[in-house]
């Protein structure tokens, strides 16, 4: 299924992480592939993690520096063999966690006779009832009623893979159940809970070390990325559309937005002008930047820590995957849920555990005061959407380049061509052809330059 394959590339998904919001100029050395697939994990050395890191960890998730680099080490560790055994298992396959100081691995399955090839591979066995595809596809119906018209009083859905279930958080029982019988899934694999979260996204303040859009709001650079020689930064789609033009931390000419979706997901990327030099770090906020060697997905349970231009740096765990969540402006999807805090600003910034790129920041609700839930986009589909590679250490830096003068394209997906075009409202159900393929309109909308149906499958469905 396309669902697993996709997944399956995102778990496995090759280098990178983070060069955070304020200190935005910092910028970034080295180039990963936007393709992750065949890329490992570096093993984690005692000099190889950031001291800002480290005390990030203690402070909230209560690890000493040998403790942090263990669980890290293990949660390396972790990931590869999920991956591996994803693959193996196929259709059985229904989740893997991490759990415990020691971050040990549980894989789920739907068969009972694979749980002794899940035991030699190094994890704990777990059978369940439901597969990962089969809860994913409700999850999946969840998502294209709430593109129809966006939940009353549902903030957040996921896949639940300790439960094997499907959680929808609704300020009412009755207001989730309206919205399991509109999007017409089988509710005995869903559970209603009880939830106040009101999520929003994070760039309504202003002033501050990070970057400014048309000299106004303010966001935090996630990781610097590279198109072909020319330099930029991914980041939060919400931040800005395409053509919106940026300025630095010190105010001055940064570069431009030159592709953004918000909502349905929550990506974007600038090209930066040749001022602007990528380094493959992520700002520590006066405890030493963190290096970047990879961006290898985290499973459930995992650490992950945030850098973002408002609160620097908090760690929390991931608690779980391929989560949708409805802000004022609409529903976002494909984000991961965590127990980090962040608040206005920090939108976004960078998602790392250990040395591996995790995500830029959507949004969240509470604070870094009283604690909180956030999202953010994960890092490995925002590259592929457009065509870039992450900036990771080891790798020469090409020699910077101006901005383009012309007007921003769109990623390179399918070759151009067919009956889409810019500037045209669909309405749902619409049909179009774009590249040799055709596609369905999910979402009415106006068709803006980067909102290729190919690029944007929060629109589009190909058919």
């Amino acid at each position: 299924m396309e669902r697993t394959t996709l997944r399956r590339r995102a778990l496995v998904a090759g280098t990178a992480t983070v060069a955070v919001g304020a200190l935005a100029l910092a910028g970034l050395t080295g180039v990963a592939s936007a393709d992750p697939v065949g890329s490992t994990a570096a093993p984690v050395s005692a000099g190889s993690l950031s001291p800002g890191l480290l005390a990030a960890m203690e402070r909230d998730l209560g690890l000493d520096a040998d403790d942090a680099r263990s669980r890290i080490a293990n949660e390396y560790r972790a990931a590869a063999i999920a991956a591996g055994l994803e693959k193996s298992l196929g259709a059985d396959y229904a989740g893997a966690r991490v759990s415990g100081a020691k971050a040990t691995l549980t894989v789920a399955t739907t068969d009972a006779s694979d749980a002794a090839r899940i035991t030699e591979a190094g994890a704990r066995a777990e059978i369940v009832e439901h597969s990962l595809d089969r809860l994913e596809g409700v999850k999946e119906a969840l998502d294209r009623a709430a593109l129809r018209k966006a939940p009353k009083d549902v903030p957040v859905w996921y896949v639940d893979v300790e439960a094997n279930r499907v959680v929808v958080n609704a300020a009412s029982t009755a207001a989730g159940a309206a919205f399991l019988t509109a999007a017409g899934v089988d509710s005995s694999l869903v559970t209603v809970a009880r939830s106040a979260e009101k999520p929003r996204t994070f760039a309504d303040l202003r002033g501050g070390d990070a970057y400014y859009m048309n000299g106004s709001g303010r966001c935090s650079i996630g990781f610097s990325v590279k198109r072909g020689t020319q330099n930029g930064f991914a980041t939060a789609g919400h931040c800005g559309r395409v053509g919106t033009t940026t300025t630095g931390f010190n105010q001055q000419a940064q570069g431009t937005f030159q592709g953004s979706t918000f909502p349905g997901r929550d990506i974007a990327w600038v090209a930066t002008n040749s001022n602007w030099t990528p380094r493959p770090t992520v700002n520590g906020y006066g405890r030493g930047d963190v290096t970047v060697a990879g961006s290898t997905a985290s499973v459930v349970g995992a650490s992950v820590c945030r850098s973002g231009s408002t609160t620097g740096w908090h760690c929390g765990t991931i608690q779980q995957l391929n989560t949708s969540v409805t802000y004022p402006e609409g529903t976002i999807s494909g984000v991961t849920r965590t127990s980090v805090c962040a608040e206005p600003g920090d939108s976004g910034g960078s998602y790392i555990s250990g040395s591996q790129a995790q995500g830029v920041t959507s949004g969240g609700s509470g604070n870094c005061s009283s604690g909180g839930t956030t999202y953010f986009q994960p890092i490995n589909p925002l590259l592929q959407a457009y065509g870039l590679t992450l900036v990771t250490s080891g790798t020469p830096t090409d020699p910077p380049t101006d901005p383009p003068t012309d007007p921003p394209t769109d990623p390179p997906t399918d070759p151009p061509g067919g009956t889409w075009a810019a500037g045209t409202a669909y309405a749902v159900g619409a049909t179009v052809t774009y590249g040799g393929a055709t596609y369905r309109c999910l979402q009415a909308h106006t068709a803006q330059p980067g909102w290729t149906p190919a690029a944007v499958p929060a629109l589009w469905q190909r058919i």
